[in-house]
């Protein structure tokens, strides 16, 4: 990975500096396969700064042959700003996933046309009509490709980068290589496995009503213990390459095509973060629907639909990543050569099984986690927040923080993908008590 980046490497690289237009309308002209793909005069070239994340620049380039996407990493959190300083270096470890992710799970992924480690920017293919999938779910649409595609993903590059695909010097050097994006973890380690459950500055949630219910988690030890154990695992699983943040925020959709950006939080990790994550994200828009209806009950379709992606995605990925498992499992984990035989096959293939059992209890635990922290924590998401009605969206999220209490606290009572969607629709329509 590491000769890889250094041949991709810019050869006009300079000092780091903040690209705005004109900056970037320069630096564009001066790339010839970047610019032939734009097309026309530089000075033609239409360049709009469209980020709504919390960390980096996103301007939409457009020319008159085509358009481009250009990420630019400031050297602080966007959300906060200059009083929180953040490594640039995570644009490198974005480039590094994103170029690996290309490998193992090829059309998944956006295209990377150009990288310039020192300012640590990557420009990408733009992807059109692609939306943002979580606020094609706020709008109420369905996405039926979705499950085939989002389940490749993970089945793929979650198992090919794991001990049961690659020998252990190739995993060692992966690990390696994404070692330093420590400052990410950081983030995760704090705003997900810790904030959301003590008195923190930056934490915020739906006031007045949620006030008890977050002063509750602060005292409630029974979560303090489970989500101490998700994050010692999150601290020293290194289980596989991780996207490290895959929400519905960072995937892209049309009705017949799915793209997942943005990892620059990728490390080697535990695989049911990434799993849990999406799960958690369908979950969040399930119960936040109520919230958007027009007229009671308008939703109930794409709310069916939702639950019904819940379990797909972790039905059709479980059996993709046995499937790889049975054909490629290259790795030095379980040798084959230690499972000969019929009774040796029937042995590995019940290990197969309790494996998956396992990390369908991690994948339970960490949904649970991006639940809570999309709630009490500091960033919070559009499912929730475009709720108009503060006391209807408090509604939905004391729900939704019913439900990943009980899947936190209570993982191993949670058998199946199916007993998920079942406690979530019992707790769809529950009313809380705000005193």
């Amino acid at each position: 990975m590491s000769s890889q980046r250094r041949s991709s490497a810019d050869s006009r690289q300079g000092e780091y500096r903040i690209l705005h237009e004109a900056d970037l309308r320069n630096y564009l002209a001066g790339l010839g396969e970047i610019a032939a793909r734009l097309g026309g005069v530089p000075d033609s070239w239409s360049i709009g700064e469209v980020g709504d994340g919390n960390l980096n620049l996103v301007f939409i380039v457009k020319g008159a042959s085509g358009g481009i996407a250009v990420k630019q990493a400031l050297p602080y959190v966007r959300l906060v700003g200059e009083s929180w300083p953040l490594p640039l270096s995570r644009s490198h470890y974005e480039y590094l996933a994103l170029t690996h992710q290309a490998r193992l799970a090829p059309a998944l992924v956006p295209d990377v046309l150009h990288h310039n480690e020192a300012l640590a920017l990557v420009v990408m293919e733009l992807l059109e009509p692609h939306i943002i999938m979580r606020k094609g779910l706020v709008a109420g649409t369905s996405y039926p490709r979705f499950v085939e595609d989002i389940t490749t993903f993970l089945a793929r590059t979650l198992f090919l980068s794991s001990d049961l695909a690659v020998p252990a010097a190739e995993k060692k050097e992966g690990i390696a290589a994404f070692g330093g994006n420590h400052a990410l973890c950081k983030i995760t380690e704090d705003l997900i496995f810790t904030d959301p459950y003590r008195v923190a500055e930056q934490n915020r949630w739906t006031q007045p009503w949620l006030d008890a219910v977050a002063s509750a988690f602060r005292e409630d030890l029974d979560l303090h213990v489970a989500i101490s154990r998700l994050k010692l695992k999150f601290l020293s699983s290194p289980e596989a390459l991780i996207h490290g943040d895959l929400h519905t925020g960072s995937i892209m959709v049309t009705e017949g095509e799915t793209k997942v950006i943005d990892p620059e939080f990728a490390f080697y990790g535990p695989m049911g973060f990434d799993i849990g994550a999406v799960i958690a994200n369908l979950l969040m828009a399930y119960l936040a629907s109520s919230g958007h209806e027009r007229s009671p009950g308008d939703r109930r379709a794409f709310e069916a639909w939702v639950l019904a992606t819940v379990e797909g995605v972790w039905t059709e990925f479980s059996r993709k990543f046995l499937a790889l498992w049975r054909s490629e499992a290259n790795g030095d984990a379980y040798p084959a050569t230690l499972f000969q035989g019929e009774a040796g096959a029937a042995r590995l293939e019940a290990e197969r099984q309790r494996y998956i059992e396992h990390l369908f209890q991690d994948t339970v635990g960490f949904s649970a986690a991006k639940i809570i922290r999309r709630i009490l924590g500091l960033a919070h998401n559009i499912d929730f927040e475009l709720i108009e009605d503060a006391k209807r969206r408090a509604v939905c999220e004391a729900r939704s923080l019913r439900l990943a209490r009980a899947m936190m606290v209570d993982a191993a009572s949670f058998r199946s993908i199916a007993a998920v969607t079942k406690a979530a629709r019992e707790v769809r329509d529950w009313q809380p008590d705000f005193g």
